[in-house]
């Protein structure tokens, strides 16, 4: 076998060594095989590829989306718990709130206290309903108030954190009896206030009748009954 110069090779060398020692078959063969090759080359980085880099994306993808799920579940799960804790204390405050229907049978509950106390309410009148919107009740305290414009539209029922019905009431009967009236309901265990009264001697009268004019306030949780 004839020693080969590796240094003084060329591409002419190397192709005239292969057509010495293959034949047309052979050549055939090794042209078909590395055509097949680099047709396979083509097809995996011109179509493969991109598929499978796609696939490969769109896996991630949902993998991330997978993980932003458990987690929001988790958050779901965390508040959840929250509430649950939360709600006997919430239920316990919001009793302090009149229902509707408490709202609708108001006449008859203050009549009934004032009859317990001998006294008789001559005039009871709701007035214009307030709203309490929530970023009024997180205000600070001692912090200035900004001077409001006048509002054109009812707040969102969302921003409302509760509502306040002022009632117009007058009562007759003994100074006593409206002591111990003020005092019944003070038990009752809901949020009243009384914002404003006068109290005046009825003239002429030896039992010492009185006649209280005044303002109570109640209040009622949005959800419940507006």
């Amino acid at each position: 076998m004839a020693n080969i110069d590796l240094k003084n090779l060329n591409v002419e060398d190397i192709k005239n060594q292969i057509l010495k020692f293959a034949d047309k078959k052979t050549l055939i063969r090794i042209g078909i095989g590395l055509g097949g090759i680099i047709f396979f080359l083509i097809i995996y980085y011109a179509v493969i590829n991109p598929i499978v880099e796609k696939k490969k994306t769109q896996l991630n993808e949902m993998n991330k989306k997978k993980q932003e799920i458990s987690k929001n579940l988790q958050d779901i799960k965390s508040m959840k718990a929250k509430i649950k804790k939360l709600r006997p204390q919430y239920e316990n405050y919001s009793s302090l709130f009149h229902t509707r229907a408490e709202v609708e049978g108001l006449y008859q509950t203050l009549s009934e206290f004032a009859a317990q106390n001998g006294l008789v309410i001559t005039r009871i009148e709701k007035k214009k309903i307030k709203e309490v919107g929530k970023s009024d009740v997180l205000k600070k305290k001692g912090k200035k108030k900004k001077k409001k414009k006048k509002k054109t539209q009812s707040k969102n029922a969302a921003s409302i954190a509760y509502y306040k019905i002022p009632v117009e009431f007058e009562i007759d009967g003994s100074f006593i009896g409206y002591i111990k009236f003020k005092r019944a309901l003070s038990l009752s265990n809901k949020m009243l206030n009384f914002d404003k009264e006068s109290i005046s001697v009825v003239k002429g009268n030896t039992t010492g009748a009185i006649k209280v004019k005044g303002t109570l306030t109640i209040v009622g949780l949005p959800d419940e009954f507006f």
